[in-house]
Formats: structure tokens, sequence, C-alpha cells
């Protein structure tokens, strides 16, 4: 690309400066100009321009070949008339296509060459008539011209690839192993349907067409509209169950659709008790960016562990997994893999919040603590908690926090507020049953949790020191995601978690969960992602989170984890949510296969 400069008009074109662009284009080709067969010329059919640009070309291409292998010159303006400022890129089609059948078309309405070309300065010859590409010794190569009113000049050269087998598709299999999604969308919800219908036609009636090809020309093929829709299924059949379901209007278990918001997304990771074993193992063999995060939070955390923690989280004994120290160790190696994992979909927090140990991982991604720190915290938390005598209890209770307050005695205390409704209650084991007792009388529901430790009571007390200890040797950074405080159920300022007694009190004191979902709420998260081995947090997170809201967890105990990934971020993209879904086919092998276009 070059530029006329000044010349005695606006329109008026530059004969050098287009020598100069052809020039150019060659020396960046790497080649001369005896090694291109034809040129698509801007030609404008005009007594100025079209003699300067012909002299421009006997100029370059004309000086370089043979008399009896003249550079051959048309123009698709002459078929189709200037379209403009698409004129340029009809030319590179004509040419792509040209070189695709072999044959060059005639150029429209030329009665003679015109006078006031001097022909003879060089091999040129226009195409007055149709002619098959020249036989050379190398690939077909054509250059292409557009000059536009304002003096710009372009001149691409295209050069026709490697032959390649033609694709018949008949060599795919009619399924394949791992799920796969299949995106549409459209200007409203008759146009999605629409295209539902059109599509199941082709996906039903031809067994050796590729979900993930389909999945594939889909994603890359397709604008995106306002009113979107993803199935997704682990084989082909629940793919095209829930595609039926979408063109009919009906549910499925595989299909989520629904007009793109524009609200915030928000992460929440998750607290001890979700823990299970086997978590995060079928990613793992899956998905390299949460394997290759996973490994490393374990190759981090094992300095500080008597047992490798990949071995921990993925063995057979759930009695040493629920021990506090593995417990939190390997919920922070699966929240760390799989904030990784979303964030290689393209998928973007506004915020994030965790629910106890969550909020560690919440920090760690925020950029509060590097991975080697946050490592360092998460395991002497862990350790320092199993090493206090066990006993105590934990009890969730159904009533309020304005509630239970006046019920607490010496040596109890709230742990969770984790609902309008849902409180946790925490600490010496008679104290803490007699409340439970006092609401059951009420008729409220109270429930024991199975856990070693009263955690967030006054229980933890003979820890904190140590432990501040270990955080006041940390570094911390300014987090570069707003992160939500379990201790305040707000925002954080800036530097409120670069400071060794905040993270001392988060140990010993209540996780105010519940009102960290009304700050996201009023901050404008619509869209909540839970990371973690169940839903934990999204049944909590429901109660207070506005009846609009998404919440979607990645992953849930007895489920495929690769699908239920794949239905909670469809969840999200159908709400509003940025997912580059392209990643789902990387290095799949996916081909393009064409599709009933909107």
């Amino acid at each position: 690309v070059n530029q006329d400069g000044a010349s005695n008009g606006l329109t008026a074109p530059n004969g050098p400066s287009q020598q100069r662009v052809i020039r150019q284009a060659l020396a960046s080709a790497g080649l001369s100009g005896a090694d291109v067969d034809a040129v698509e010329g801007h030609g404008t059919g005009t007594a100025l321009g079209d003699p300067i640009e012909a002299q421009a070309l006997l100029a370059t291409y004309g000086q370089e070949r043979p008399e009896d292998r003249p550079l051959l010159l048309g123009s698709v303006k002459s078929n189709i008339g200037h379209s403009q400022a698409a004129a340029g890129v009809a030319g590179v089609i004509k040419m792509v296509q040209a070189m695709h059948h072999g044959v060059l078309p005639r150029t429209l309405h030329v009665d003679e060459p015109s006078t006031h070309v001097e022909w003879s300065a060089g091999a040129v010859e226009l195409l007055t008539s149709e002619a098959q590409w020249p036989q050379g010794d190398g690939p077909r190569r054509a250059g292409v011209s557009s000059f536009g009113i304002s003096g710009t000049n372009a001149h691409v050269i295209l050069e026709q690839p490697e032959p390649v087998a033609a694709d018949t598709g008949t060599d795919v299999p009619a399924t394949e192993p791992g799920a796969t999604a299949w995106v549409l969308s459209g200007r409203n919800e008759a146009a999605l349907r629409g295209q539902a219908a059109r599509l199941l036609p082709l996906v039903t009636g031809n067994d050796t067409l590729s979900a993930r090809d389909i999945g594939h020309s889909l994603v890359t093929g397709r604008s995106t509209f306002a009113r979107r829709a993803v199935v997704w299924g682990q084989d082909r059949d629940a793919l095209v169950r829930a595609l039926s379901a979408l063109a009919a209007g009906e549910t499925d278990p595989g299909l989520a659709e629904g007009p793109a918001g524009a609200g915030k997304t928000a992460f929440l990771f998750s607290g001890q008790g979700s823990q299970r074993l086997g978590m995060g193992r079928e990613l793992h063999s899956r998905y390299p960016v949460f394997a290759e995060a996973f490994d490393a939070v374990c190759a981090a955390l094992d300095e500080h562990l008597e047992h490798p923690l990949r071995e921990v989280v993925w063995g057979e004994d759930a009695e040493l997994l629920n021990q506090t120290a593995y417990a939190q160790a390997g919920l922070f190696a699966i929240e760390v893999a799989l904030y990784r994992l979303a964030e290689s979909w393209g998928v973007h927090a506004d915020f994030v919040a965790g629910h106890s140990i969550g909020e560690i991982a919440a920090a760690h991604v925020a950029g509060v603590f590097s991975l080697g720190d946050a490592c360092a915290l998460v395991a002497a938390r862990g350790r320092l908690m199993q090493a206090l005598p066990a006993g105590g209890a934990m009890v969730a209770i159904r009533a309020t926090e304005a509630e239970v307050l006046p019920q607490l005695t010496e040596g109890v205390s709230i742990a969770a507020i984790n609902g309008p409704s849902s409180v946790v209650v925490s600490g010496a084991e008679e104290a803490v049953l007699a409340i439970a007792r006092h609401f059951e009388g009420e008729g409220r529901k109270a429930t024991r949790l199975r856990v070693s430790h009263a955690f967030h009571s006054p229980l933890m007390e003979p820890m904190l020191e140590d432990f501040r200890s270990v955080v006041a040797r940390l570094s911390f950074g300014t987090p570069a995601i707003p992160v939500v405080s379990n201790l305040t159920g707000e925002l954080t300022e800036p530097d409120q978690l670069a400071d060794a007694d905040y993270w001392v009190r988060h140990v010993r004191e209540a996780v105010r969960f519940a009102d960290g979902i009304g700050a996201l709420r009023t901050a404008g998260a619509t869209r909540f992602l839970e990371l973690g081995p169940d839903s934990v947090l999204t049944a909590m997170a429901r109660e207070t989170a506005s009846d609009e809201a998404v919440l979607a967890p990645v992953l849930r105990k007895d489920r495929p984890e690769e699908t239920t990934l794949l239905g909670a971020l469809a969840q999200l993209y159908v709400r509003g949510a940025s997912v580059n879904w392209a990643v789902l086919f990387a290095g799949s092998g996916a081909r393009w296969v064409d599709l009933p276009t909107y």
C-alpha cells in the first residue's frame, strides 16, 4: 500500500506511485514480474485513469516477460460495475475463482485497446475473450490492484495453494468421544427457532457429518445475535434431542436459551465441605489448560504437605481428603485450575468472591497473592486448623442473624450468614446443640454439619498468632479484579487485603456470604459462575440474588464434568457473557462444513 501524494486533483492518479506499489508487492513476495500470470486491474474505464494504470503495468510486469507469454489484464468492473469500497475485494474474489477453475473471464465492452497507451512498450495483453489460465512451471499467480479516490494505492499478489484431497466427509465417524456444543443465535425468538429447524434435517439426515465439524462451523461461520441458544451433550443423540427441543419451543436438560443481557459476571469460589474424591479428574484428561494449572498448584502445595495432593484428591481415602489440611488444599487447587480454564475460554470475571477458603482462591486469581504465597497461606491455614484439638460443633439453622444473635452464649458464635434465613453457628458442642434444640422447638430446621472442627468460632483462637506469623511473611499485590470480602460482605478497598490482620480475622470471624451476594447484586452482577466441585454456593446465592440472575456451577457431583462445564458456560453465554466457543474445537481436527444460512 502507498499514496499518490500531490497530483493535479483529488481523483487524478499518479503513475510513478502505482509503479512503486507494484514493485513493493513483488519485492515482498520475493517474485519478479515474469512470475505472475495475470493482473486484475483497477480498470475504471476512464480516459485519464486507464492509460496511467496500463503504463504502470507495462513499466513493471511488461518489462520482465517474453513477448510470447504476455501478462493477461482484465477488470471485473466491466462485468459488475464499480462496487466502490468493495471494488478491490471483488477483484480478489474474481481471481481466486479464476485460479480455482483455471479460466480467466473476458473483459466486456472492449472494442479496441486504448490509443492513449503505448502497448508495444511491454508484454501486456487485454483479456478481450475468455482464456485458459496459462501453463507455467510453478503455481498460478495473479496481481490485484485497487486504487482509492483519495490517492491510496493497494496491490496484492495471490498464489495458488497446494492442492488438497477432496473432502467427502465419508471418513468421519458418526459418533465421537467427548462432549461438544452447538451454538445458535437469532434476532428474535422466532428466528432462533427457525435456525434450529433449518439445521435439524441436516444433522439428522447425514450420519457421516461430524458433530464437532457442525459445532466448529457454527461458531466460526455465523454472526452472533441478541437471542442466543446452546445445545450440548456427550453424544450426537443428546445434541439432536436438545436441538429438536429448541426448534419446537420445548425444554431439554442439554439446552440453554435466552436474550443476551448487559449485566456483569461474578465468579464464586466454594468453601470447605464441597470437596469430593476424584474432583477434576475428567477435566484434567480433557483440557490441557486445566491440567497445567492444577499440576502447578499441586506442585507448589506439595512442598508443605505430607502426602502428594494429587494422589489424595484422586485417591480412594475420603477420610484423608476430608482432613482440613487436604480439603482446603484440594479445593484451592481445583478452583484455581477451574478459573484458568474459564479464562482460556474468554470468560471474564467482573467480580470474584469466595466462601472461607474460597476467598483465598479468589484473592490469588485477582492478583493479591502469587501462587507460591497463596499456597503457603492455604497450607498453613489448613495445617494449623487440623492441629487444633478435635471437638466442637457446627449447625446450620433456618433463622435470621437477628434471631440467632440473642441465643449465642460463651464459646459460640455465628460462623456464616449464607442467606437471609440461613445461619451457621459454631463453637463448643453442648452450647451449639442447645441453640439448635431451641430453634427445632420452634419448628425450624437445624442440621449438624459433618466437620472435624468448629470453624469460625472461639475454638479457632489458639492458632491465630501462629497463623499471623505466616501471613506477615507474605507479599501482597493490588487486586486487578474487584474482590468481595467475607468479613464485611462488601467490595474490598484496594489495600484491604494487603494486611495480615485481615486474613487472621478471616479465620475467626463470620463469613458474610449473603451480604456479599447482595453487594454483587447492587454492583450489577446478574451472572454467577461457581468454581468448585459442586453447586453449594449456587444454592445459597439463589436466596439473595435477583430473580433474573443466572447461577451456574461448573461442576456437580455424580454428573459428567465436561457436560456440566459446557452447560454452565452455555447458561452464562445465552445471558450475555462472552464465551470463545472456538476453544472447544481447537486441536480437535474439526473442519468447516456447509450449513444452512440465517
